[in-house]
C-alpha cells in the first residue's frame, strides 16, 4: 500500500520500487534468464532504482522515455503499409495499462513520453521523411481515439527549429554521436554490441526486398555500413533524449542485460525478440492471443481484417495452420 504521509521513508521508497518493477518485469524484454527475488531483483535493476528515486522522493509522476515507434518498414512482405495498424494500437494499450497499473500502486502515476525516431535514421532506412511524418500524426491520432492519456510524444520534428529534416539530422549527429570508428572497435569487442549491429543489418538486408538491383553480396556490404549509421544515430537520439530528459526512467524496446540503464519491454507476443509492431503485421490468434509476424507468413494462415476502412491486421482462418 502506498502511503501518504509527508516524507517518504526510505523502507517506503524500496516497496514502491519493488512493486513498480514487478508490474514490468512480465514484460521484460531480455537477453538471458535471471532470477529476479530478493536483493538480485535489485542488483539487476539497480540502475532503474536509482532512476526511479527522485520520483518516489518527490512523490512526482514516474516520466519514462521510450525510443521507439519510428515508421513502418519499406519492405511490402513484412507490413500491411506505411501507416500504424493493429500492431501499434495493440501496443499504445498496453502502454497505457502499464501506466494504469503503476497508478494502483503509486497514486501520483506514470507517464510514458515515446521518442518516435523515424527522422532520426529515414534516410538510412529509406523511409521518406514524408512517409514517417504521416505515420507518426496517425499515431498520435490513434493514442487519442484510444484514451491513452498517459501516453506523450517527441520527436526530431520537436528539435532545432524549422531546420529541414537533414539539417536535423547533421547537428543531431554533430553534437551527440559517437565516432564510426569508434563504434566499430566496439562491435569487434563486446558481444552485446554484435548482436545489435548483426540484427539491424538483418532488418536493412530484409528490407530491401526485391528492390535491390545488384548482387547479394553487394547488398549485404552496404547493409553493414548503413547498419553503423544506424547504431550511431540511434545512440545520438538517446543521448540528446537524456539531455532533454535527464530525470526519466529509461526503456528499450531491444533485449536488456541485467544493470542496463535501459529496461528492455515487449509491446507485445512474438517468437522473435527483434520483431516490433513496425517490422510487422499483429495476428489474432483463435486462443484470443495477439502476435506478431511477417505480412508473408501471416498471409499462408489467414485472412486481412480491415479497421475504419484501412487493413489493420490478420486474423487465423479455420483452414489455417499453425
Amino acid at each position: 500500500m502506498y502511503v501518504t504521509t509527508d516524507t517518504v521513508t526510505p523502507t517506503e521508497i524500496e516497496q514502491i520500487f519493488y512493486n513498480i518493477i514487478r508490474i514490468l518485469l512480465p514484460y521484460r524484454r531480455s537477453d538471458s534468464d535471471h532470477e529476479h527475488e530478493g536483493t538480485a531483483l535489485y542488483n539487476c535493476f539497480a540502475p532503474q532504482f536509482g532512476q526511479l528515486l527522485p520520483f518516489i522522493a518527490d512523490r512526482a509522476p514516474v516520466l519514462f522515455t521510450l525510443p521507439a515507434f519510428p515508421c513502418k518498414s519499406p519492405n511490402e512482405r513484412k507490413v500491411l503499409g506505411h501507416l500504424p495498424d493493429m500492431g501499434e494500437r495493440a501496443s499504445l494499450r498496453f502502454l497505457q495499462r502499464v501506466c494504469q497499473k503503476i497508478e494502483e500502486v503509486y497514486p501520483p502515476g506514470a507517464r510514458i513520453l515515446i521518442c518516435s525516431d523515424g527522422h532520426v535514421f529515414g534516410d538510412l532506412i529509406r523511409v521518406p521523411d514524408e512517409h514517417i511524418t504521416d505515420y507518426a500524426k496517425a499515431l498520435r491520432e490513434m493514442a487519442v481515439e484510444e484514451g491513452a492519456s498517459s501516453l506523450g510524444f517527441f520527436s526530431l520534428e520537436d528539435v532545432s527549429g524549422s531546420q529541414t529534416f537533414d539539417e536535423k539530422r547533421s547537428r543531431l549527429s554533430a553534437e551527440f554521436a559517437e565516432t564510426i570508428a569508434f563504434l566499430r572497435e566496439q562491435v569487434r569487442h563486446d558481444d552485446k554490441a554484435l548482436a545489435l549491429y548483426r540484427g539491424i543489418t538483418r532488418f536493412l538486408v530484409e528490407d530491401a526486398g526485391s528492390t535491390h538491383q545488384g548482387t547479394k553480396s553487394a547488398l549485404l556490404r552496404e547493409c553493414r555500413q548503413r547498419a553503423y549509421g544506424v547504431v550511431q544515430r540511434s545512440r545520438a537520439w538517446s543521448n540528446l533524449i537524456a539531455g532533454y530528459y535527464p530525470r526519466s526512467v529509461r526503456l528499450s524496446i531491444h533485449p536488456q542485460p541485467c544493470s542496463s540503464a535501459k529496461f528492455g519491454i515487449a509491446l507485445l507476443e512474438s517468437t522473435d525478440s527483434w520483431v516490433t509492431p513496425w517490422h510487422s503485421v499483429a495476428v489474432h490468434q483463435p486462443d484470443g492471443m495477439l502476435t506478431l509476424m511477417k505480412r508473408s507468413e501471416a498471409e499462408k494462415i489467414g485472412r486481412v481484417v480491415s479497421l475504419n476502412g484501412a487493413p489493420s491486421h490478420f486474423i487465423v482462418s479455420e483452414q489455417g495452420a499453425w
